[in-house]
C-alpha cells in the first residue's frame, strides 16, 4: 500500500478530486500554503494499492495544469518600503508536487 501526497493549487483541486472520485480513489483534503508565493494550496492524501499508484499519478498529471501568472513581489523585510517599487513578475504556477510514500500499516476504526 502507498500514500500519495499531492500538493496542488486551489484552482485545480475540485477538478482533481472529481476525477479521482470517478476512479474510486478516496481522498482527504488538507488546506496548506506555499512558501514561495504565500498563496493557498491544497494537499490531498490518497491511499492506494501499489498497482494503482500509476493510475493516480496519471489522473493528477491530467488535471493539474501549469500556467503562467503575474504576481507582485513581496516587499523586502526590514528595508525601507518607501523606496521599494514592486514590479509584477511572471511565474509558472499550478501543476502538482507529489510524494509517494510506503505504508506499513493501515487501520480504519
Amino acid at each position: 500500500m502507498k500514500l500519495v501526497l499531492a500538493v496542488v493549487q486551489d484552482k485545480d483541486v475540485n477538478r482533481l478530486q472529481e476525477a479521482l472520485s470517478e476512479k474510486e480513489f478516496k481522498t482527504t483534503k488538507l488546506a496548506s500554503s506555499g512558501g514561495f508565493l504565500k498563496e493557498g494550496n491544497t494537499t490531498l492524501m490518497i491511499g492506494c494499492e501499489d498497482d494503482q499508484v500509476e493510475v493516480a499519478l496519471e489522473i493528477i498529471r491530467d488535471n493539474c495544469s501549469q500556467r503562467e501568472q503575474m504576481v507582485a513581489p513581496i516587499s523586502p523585510m526590514g528595508g525601507n518600503a518607501d523606496s521599494y517599487i514592486p514590479r509584477p513578475v511572471q511565474v509558472e504556477v499550478g501543476g502538482a508536487t507529489v510524494f509517494v510514500l510506503p505504508v506499513d500499516a493501515f487501520h480504519k476504526f
